[in-house]
Parts: structure tokens; C-alpha cells; sequence
């Protein structure tokens, strides 16, 4: 190992320690937005210290071995302690260079993900509500709680438009290759002589930005208007004005939310959808310059590529970005995307190793 990245090992090791003697403290908690920075710090340092104490653990290993060498009766078994204990070390090693690799500082996010029906008409709507429950059953299996923000139901079923706040730990990191164009290809139920169409649906996923930190909404910046609920009947709907649509001047941004009874609570949720959504128009524009310097193997989340298609008749899921076609399609529209998230995220690490060893 480099005495610079071992030098930095020792530095993560350290910090470690000191986390965790100030999360042990009776006063961590009173700073929640410092608690919550330093939880993440923690959550991102443990892993690799970890793998850092194994390599520590293994040359030490291999150094003992290495003493009993000059022991006729222990040679071989010297031998293979060795052997053994340096492909384990140069599996470590490169765990390690995957796991210094630049980190993406959302990656621990909550996230709001937005669907849209496009072409396609109410197949299209079909599909965008059979996307939104693929998301929220996968978030079901990981223990993340899914919280519907707004909703407008198409008249065949399914949504025009669908946006919902998943929370969890890693959120973003496991989702964030999500957006893009989806494309569906299966006989519609309306269609009474058997034909193939293919439909597409938009998918966005836009990491949840800090209250204080991130996104500094001006109130100067924001139109905000109240108006009464549309939709289903009940005792309070269309008797106040309880719905919010809030304009960000600045980019022309339009967020409404009508879910709740409370304009106080719409108002809540308009806001922090706004956030979201000045955010992730913050990280494409930056995305749009770096790929001015490099092309991404995973795509830049621009809504307008097709990155995956569904076809039904065949069974399969093929994401177009990294080739990858899997013959699932039920259990992966039941929720179960793991492989792909995970085929995903490692491309894109991939990727960045490629980068870093053209740059050395």
C-alpha cells in the first residue's frame, strides 16, 4: 500500500474515534442539524476504517508467517499462511481503492421521486402508477418509509403524475441512476386485436436538500397562491383554501400541493418539494459541465433519454446504459431491483477507477 493512502487511513481512523467519542456525548443531540452531518460523516468513515484494521490485521498475519519460515516441520504451512494471506490482502486493497473513490455527498439522502405518463396515452398512466409501486415495494424491503406528496390519477387508472418522498438511509445512492425515460412494451388492455405498444414514462429522483445548508429559499423569490382543493368529495374539500402552488421566480419553478386538509401542511410540503427541485436543477447543470470532461457510463439523469425498457411479451428489463438485460421482469416490477441497482452503481464506480487511472 502507498505510504500517502495509508497516511490517509491512519487520518480516517482517527476521525472515527473522535466521532464516535462525540455522538457517545450527552450533548450530541442538541444540534440536530450538526448531529445529523455527523451521523452521515460516521455512517460514510466506519466501513473503510474497517477494511484499513483488516489490512492491518492481514500483513500482520503474513509477517508471523513469514518468522516460522526457517522451521523445516512449519515451512509449508508457512507457505500457504502466505499465499492465502496475500490474496486476501489484495482483496482488501481493492475494496479500498473502491471505497476512497470521490463520494457523492447526497448519497445518504432522503429523496423525492417524481413520475410522469408520457407518450403512450392511458397506457402510459398505467404504467407510470405500475413504476411508482415497483419504488415503493422496493422501499417496503429495505424498511423505508414512502410518503405520498401529490398525486394526479389518470381517468384509466394509474397517475398523470405522481410525486412521493421516500426516507431512508442510502436512499439516493441506491436510486439515483433511476432517472430518465422509462419505456414499456406489451399489449394494452384496450387493444383488441393483440398489437404491441410501446409507452414511456418519466421517472425523476431528486435528493432531499438541508433545510439551512443547501438551498436558501429568498422569500422576495416566491409568488405564493392559495386555492381551494380539487378532487373527491368529504367534509372539508372545496369549503378553504387549503391548496398551495408556490413559484420560484428566479428559474420559473411551479410546485402545488393539495393533499392535505391543513394550507399550513401543503404550504410545508411545497416548500420542501421546491427545495428539492432547485437542488436537482443545481446538480444537472453542474453534471452538464463535467461531461463537457468526461462521458458517463450511467447517464446523466437528463429525463429525456431512454435509459431502460420493459418489454412484457418477452419478460425482460434491459437498461440500454450498460447493456444489461434480466428476464424478471414480474419480480422486478414487484419490487425486487436490487441486482440492477447494484449492476448500476458498480459501472459508474467502475467508471470513476477508469478515471482515476487515465489520470495518474
Amino acid at each position: 500500500m502507498k505510504k500517502s493512502i495509508a497516511a490517509k487511513l491512519g487520518q480516517l481512523s482517527n476521525r472515527l474515534q473522535e466521532l464516535n467519542e462525540i455522538l457517545s456525548s450527552g450533548t450530541a443531540t442538541n444540534d440536530m442539524d450538526s448531529y445529523r452531518k455527523l451521523t452521515r460523516e460516521h455512517a460514510e468513515i466506519s466501513p473503510v476504517v474497517a477494511l484499513f484494521k483488516a489490512h492491518q490485521e492481514s500483513e500482520k498475519d503474513i509477517a508471523s508467517a513469514q518468522t516460522m519460515l526457517g522451521d523445516l516441520e512449519m515451512r509449508e504451512l508457512a507457505e500457504t499462511e502466505i499465499r492465502d494471506g496475500k490474496v486476501k490482502l489484495e482483496k482488501i486493497e481493492a475494496e479500498l481503492q473502491t471505497q476512497l473513490l470521490p463520494k457523492d455527498p447526497n448519497d445518504e439522502r432522503n429523496i423525492f421521486v417524481e413520475i410522469r405518463a408520457g407518450t403512450g396515452g392511458d397506457e402510459s398512466g398505467l404504467f407510470a402508477g405500475e413504476l411508482f409501486r415497483m419504488y415503493c415495494r422496493y422501499a417496503e424491503r429495505r424498511k423505508w418509509h414512502v410518503e405520498l406528496i401529490s398525486q394526479s390519477p389518470s381517468e384509466a387508472g394509474g397517475y398523470k403524475e405522481v410525486i412521493a418522498k421516500i426516507v431512508g438511509l442510502g436512499a439516493y445512492s441506491k436510486l439515483k441512476f433511476e432517472s430518465g425515460a422509462h419505456r414499456v412494451q406489451r399489449v394494452p388492455i384496450t387493444e383488441t386485436q393483440g398489437r404491441i405498444h410501446t409507452s414511456a414514462c418519466t421517472v425523476a429522483v431528486m435528493p432531499e436538500a438541508d433545510e439551512i445548508d443547501d438551498v436558501v429559499l429568498n422569500p422576495a423569490d416566491l409568488r405564493v397562491d392559495t386555492y381551494r382543493a380539487s378532487g373527491a368529495g368529504g367534509q372539508h374539500i372545496n369549503k378553504t383554501d387549503s391548496a398551495v402552488r408556490i413559484t420560484h421566480l428566479p428559474t420559473g419553478i411551479v410546485v402545488e400541493c393539495q393533499d392535505d386538509r391543513s394550507q399550513h401542511k401543503n404550504k410545508a410540503q411545497a416548500m420542501s418539494v421546491l427545495a428539492a427541485r432547485i437542488k436537482d436543477k443545481q446538480l444537472r447543470d453542474q453534471q452538464m459541465k463535467q461531461a463537457a470532461q468526461r462521458k458517463s457510463l450511467v447517464g446523466s439523469g437528463d429525463r429525456s433519454e431512454r435509459i431502460r425498457t420493459y418489454n412484457f411479451p418477452q419478460g425482460r428489463v434491459t437498461d440500454h446504459r450498460i447493456n444489461l438485460t434480466l428476464y424478471r421482469i414480474e419480480q422486478m416490477m414487484d419490487g425486487d431491483i436490487d441486482e440492477l441497482c447494484s449492476a448500476l452503481s458498480s459501472e459508474h464506480q467502475a467508471e470513476q477507477l477508469a478515471s482515476l487511472a487515465g489520470a495518474v
